[in-house]
């Protein structure tokens, strides 16, 4: 569902404003909308523009992990802590460590039931 928000939004897009925090601006408000899968692809583009978008990286991994495809929210996540860890952005790399450890589990296959012998 588009809010007014998002059209104001699409209406800068390829225009000389047009770039990663536009792009970070628009994942956040699909993800407020509730289309993750739209979210990751204006992140994705957020992080193309500015590899070093620690915070945009972090969203990334938060919108792929809500439509389901945990190994590319687990690499984006790992990438966020590469890029905050050497923007010296501590929290932040904190954050996306704890998020990486939790999808990491998520996709870990159960264990094997123990037998009593």
């Amino acid at each position: 569902m588009t809010t007014p928000t998002i059209a104001n939004l699409e209406k800068l897009l390829g225009g000389p404003r047009d770039g990663a925090l536009l792009r970070y601006s628009l994942g956040n408000e699909w993800l407020k909308a509730g289309d993750p899968a739209r979210a990751a692809g204006h992140f994705r583009e957020a992080v193309g523009l500015d590899p070093r978008y620690s915070a945009a990286w972090k969203q990334l991994g938060k919108a792929l992990e809500a439509i389901g495809d945990l190994p590319a929210a687990l690499e984006a996540f790992r990438q966020g802590v590469s890029v905050a860890t050497a923007r010296g952005d501590v929290q932040a790399s904190r954050e996306m460590a704890v998020f990486a450890k939790r999808v990491a589990k998520r996709m870990a296959p159960p264990a094997a039931p123990r037998g009593d012998s």
